[in-house]
């Protein structure tokens, strides 16, 4: 409320336009909320108080009771300590968050009660108990984590999924349910892996449901039909169960497609497919830059190709890489001609400030861009990219611009022209981004396409040893300067991105064959002129030059067309009578 009143104030005095520009917060008690093991042994405390509602629930056919209460809780707390140590040693940064424990145990809890849905309607119409396997989503949860978490949390759905599935289903069904829903979620998780259309999720889904229908048939409760030709109900059997699982693994697709912009929402999780629905050019932010900022973009651009490579190379996330360097100087956009790519030739605003005042128009463009990014809802992760892509390295240029003029003032004391109060302070903080340092591989990778790529323009004949040494004294010296510390890019990461920076340099800056000059076009009085009839008109020569020597003219070519022109008398030879 102060800040409010003082921004009022300082608006009236004029010193102030009145706008404020927005800011990422980092609130502490979300930060708690994420880390808390407190938090986090309250998650597991109600899923196993929503598992105990569902037991309660079960008939006393299910394989649950028929373990017995002692062995079935000791198998149920067996199943939750072993998904515990697998969080903690195969997926540790998961672990570590609360929000992804809160997904994998939410999902996993709705697979599990839609399972005891059609349990429920099964029993209730008097089905046969293998029914359930025809009709239960058993590819629900490895579809969703996969795509919102990755494979290895996909793989942890199926191998949890089918074992909790197991102790809630029929006592009859057995182990044929849990590989049955192993065969189902396995398939689910191949073929979303590296799914990057949402047309391609009814793929996956298909895939689930013929895994299980053949696990179905070799666990013969699909039982082959021609095994019995003469058997109508045999027919009829096949008819009826195997489309049935087809069918139901593409609506566990569309179920799954249907709840991913909401839990995407809830949990702040960009799936891959977003992430290339946010790469479009036709985003407002990127159609402004081409119009106002096009040397901004044609770099972001370059900048894409350089961070996507690298992180292909290295194993980063190489969609994430791309996206964000297309939006990571779109502060440039409030300020665009005093950036160079921007400026004409012969036209440089920062000729009329100073060093340390151009250097603080030149770093405020990522706070701009911080501001845009908030303004348009884009995600955390480009926020973070906007936020640390120069880290709190040195704007270099205007530094030794200044220190030029300290220098020149310090000369001038010397000499006796200049008192030495007017000598400047060259501070290096003033000329030094505002930060953090990249945190995270595809942070970092951006950050050093950046300055790789901003850099190569002042090569005037970009030769692949001239290539090779730019990038590798700019990630020498991000090295040096601390830029990597807080990310956990190893030395034989920095010597792959090192050599893909450099190979997809040396093609975007390859030497290009001069087009030679055009030969002058012939004159018009030069060209043949057809004639009606379609032959050839014959073009007058050059008149003759004068000669003394010559009594006669030549015959008119004009008397005899067809006839071949007679060729000019050589000056030596004398002309007949």
């Amino acid at each position: 409320m102060w800040d409010f009143f003082k921004r009022q104030q300082l608006q009236r005095k004029g010193y102030s336009c009145g706008k404020k520009r927005r800011e990422q917060h980092h609130r502490e008690w979300a930060k708690t909320l994420r880390c808390s093991p407190y938090v986090r042994a309250l998650i597991l405390a109600q899923f196993l108080c929503a598992i105990g509602l569902m037991v309660r629930a079960l008939q006393a056919d299910s394989l649950f009771y028929a373990l017995g209460p002692s062995t079935a809780i000791t198998s149920l707390a067996a199943v939750m300590v072993l998904a515990m140590v697998h969080l903690k040693l195969h997926l540790p940064e998961s672990s570590r968050c609360n929000g992804r424990i809160a997904l994998l145990f939410l999902v996993l809890l709705l697979q599990l009660g839609l399972l005891q849905a059609i349990h429920l309607l099964v029993r209730l119409n008097g089905l046969p108990q293998d029914f359930l396997l025809f009709f239960a989503p058993l590819a629900l949860a490895p579809l969703l984590l996969t795509l919102l978490l990755g494979p290895a949390h996909g793989l942890f759905a199926v191998l949890y999924g089918s074992l909790l599935g197991t102790l809630l289903s029929h006592a009859s069904l057995g182990l044929h349910f849990a590989l049955i829903s192993l065969a189902s979620g396995l398939a689910a998780v191949r073929a979303a892996r590296d799914l990057r259309k949402r047309s391609a999720l009814m793929r996956a889904g298909f895939y689930a449901g013929l895994a299980a229908a053949l696990a179905a048939a070799l666990l013969g409760h699909l039982e082959p039909a021609w095994l019995h030709p003469a058997s109508p109900l045999a027919w009829q059997r096949l008819a009826a169960q195997a489309p049935s699982m087809l069918l139901l693994g593409v609506l566990t697709a569309t179920l799954a497609s249907s709840l991913l912009p909401l839990l995407e929402t809830l949990f702040r999780i960009t799936t891959t497919v977003s992430w290339l629905e946010l790469g479009d050019l036709n985003h407002p932010l990127l159609r402004r830059m081409t119009l106002e900022a096009p040397g901004t973009y044609h770099h972001s651009l370059m900048v894409a190709n350089l961070a996507e490579s690298a992180a292909t190379t290295i194993g980063a996330n190489a969609t994430i890489c791309r996206v964000c360097s297309l939006y990571h100087d779109i502060g440039k956009l409030q300020k665009p001609e005093y950036y160079i790519e921007n400026t004409p030739d012969g036209e440089n605003p920062h000729d009329d400030l100073t060093p340390s005042m151009s250097a603080l128009v030149v770093s405020a463009h990522v706070k701009d861009g911080i501001d845009l990014a908030l303004k348009y809802k884009l995600n955390r992760e480009i926020i973070d990219v906007i936020h640390q892509h120069h880290g709190n390295s040195l704007i270099a240029f205007f530094y030794r611009r200044a220190l030029d003029h300290q220098d020149a003032i310090k000369k001038l004391v010397a000499e006796g022209q200049a008192a030495p109060e007017e000598v400047p302070e060259v501070p290096e903080s003033t000329f030094r981004y505002a930060g953090p340092k990249p945190d995270f591989n595809e942070s970092a990778i951006v950050s050093l396409a950046d300055a790789v790529e901003s850099a190569s323009r002042s090569l005037s004949k970009p030769t692949p040893a001239k290539i090779e040494a730019l990038v590798d004294d700019i990630i020498r010296s991000r090295l040096r300067d601390g830029q990597l510390d807080d990310c956990q890019l190893t030395l034989s990461d920095l010597k792959a991105i090192r050599e893909s920076f450099a190979k997809t340099l040396r093609t975007a800056l390859h030497r290009r064959i001069p087009y030679p000059d055009e030969k002058p076009t012939k004159s018009r009085d030069e060209t043949k002129n057809p004639r009606r009839d379609g032959t050839t008109r014959p073009t007058l020569p050059p008149a003759p030059q004068k000669n003394p020597g010559l009594s006669a003219k030549p015959p008119s070519p004009l008397a005899h067309p067809e006839a071949p022109l007679p060729s000019p008398a050589h000056p030596t030879q004398s002309a007949s009578p």
